[in-house]
């Protein structure tokens, strides 16, 4: 029977592990701050003590907030590569970059574990939906090992490549998302400052063909300006960078991009970090004359 270990229980891996648990696997679940594994162990998942204690697993799947956790946890001390076992493939659904993602990989084949990227798309409760996609790079036949659970995250599983390839298609989506944001809160706050009801707009604009699942779903949010956070602004902003790293790295002109950056960093500098990505309408509204620029 394969053996199932979750290392990284903030809220995207509880969504995630969660379906697992709902499935019938059996689960090994560890998190820095031991408390946050609560949620999983009350739905029947062991928790380990340590790190490393999930090495002895066939399969670990890690969540982490960026590049540096994942270091940590993984060949970092205490991690779950330095035990005296490791696990047969290490399986990492956190969005870092090419470099990080890379280090890890071979930090696997140095203890003789297999390494697949496997970034997701969607928040918490896309996941709990059974929505979210994920997009995974290395080994083909380890992609094919995983599929099955990967599988049960998840509504839509594509391999994209051998090596890294899926750490720069999640980036590219991300920076997809942050562009289409700030597009939908420049036209909203245009059509609201004309006398449209701003509810009315959005509930149009999902309507048409321009619509699509996201806007429809956020609709309320954008209309009401509701930050509740599902994605934070911190965190748009990590992949911003992370993303037009790559485009520097790579010679790709990304203006639109670097000029909703910009408007990141701002509304994180009116203290919103920790707001979800709708956020970006503070500035937009104030600059608008419809809002001031924190609430």
């Amino acid at each position: 029977m394969t053996t199932v270990g979750w290392l990284g229980t903030g809220r995207m891996g509880t969504a995630l592990a969660a379906r697992l648990l709902d499935a019938g696997h059996e689960l090994i679940v560890w998190n820095r701050t031991a408390a946050r594994t609560r949620p999983l162990a009350e739905r029947g998942a062991a928790v380990a003590a340590t790190a490393a204690e999930l090495g002895a697993c066939d399969i670990v799947f890690v969540t982490v907030g960026g590049p540096a956790d994942l270091v940590a946890v993984t060949y970092g001390q205490g991690g779950v590569l330095t035990g005296p076992r490791s696990p047969g493939v290490l399986v990492d659904c956190s969005t870092v970059s090419v470099e990080t993602s890379d280090a890890v990989r071979a930090a696997c084949r140095t203890v003789g574990s297999d390494f697949l990227a496997a970034p997701v798309s969607g928040n918490p409760a896309v996941v709990a939906a059974g929505a979210a996609c994920i997009v995974t790079s290395g080994p083909a036949a380890v992609h094919e090992f995983v599929r099955p659970w990967l599988s049960v995250l998840a509504g839509t599983v594509v391999h994209a490549g051998e090596a890294e390839q899926s750490r720069l298609v999640k980036l590219c989506h991300n920076l997809y998302l942050g562009v289409m944001v700030q597009a939908l809160l420049e036209v909203t706050s245009l059509a609201e400052k004309a006398g449209t009801d701003r509810a009315a707009f959005v509930e149009f604009l999902g309507g048409t063909v321009l619509g699509s699942p996201w806007v429809r779903a956020r609709a309320e949010a954008v209309a009401t300006r509701d930050w509740e956070p599902t994605f934070t602004m911190e965190m748009l902003r990590k992949d911003f960078e992370l993303g037009l790293g790559a485009a520097r790295e790579l010679a790709v002109p990304m203006p639109l991009a670097a000029a909703v950056q910009q408007l990141i960093t701002s509304t994180i500098g009116h203290g919103l970090a920790e707001a979800d990505l709708l956020a970006l309408d503070a500035l937009q509204s104030a600059g608008a004359g419809l809002t001031e620029v924190v609430r």
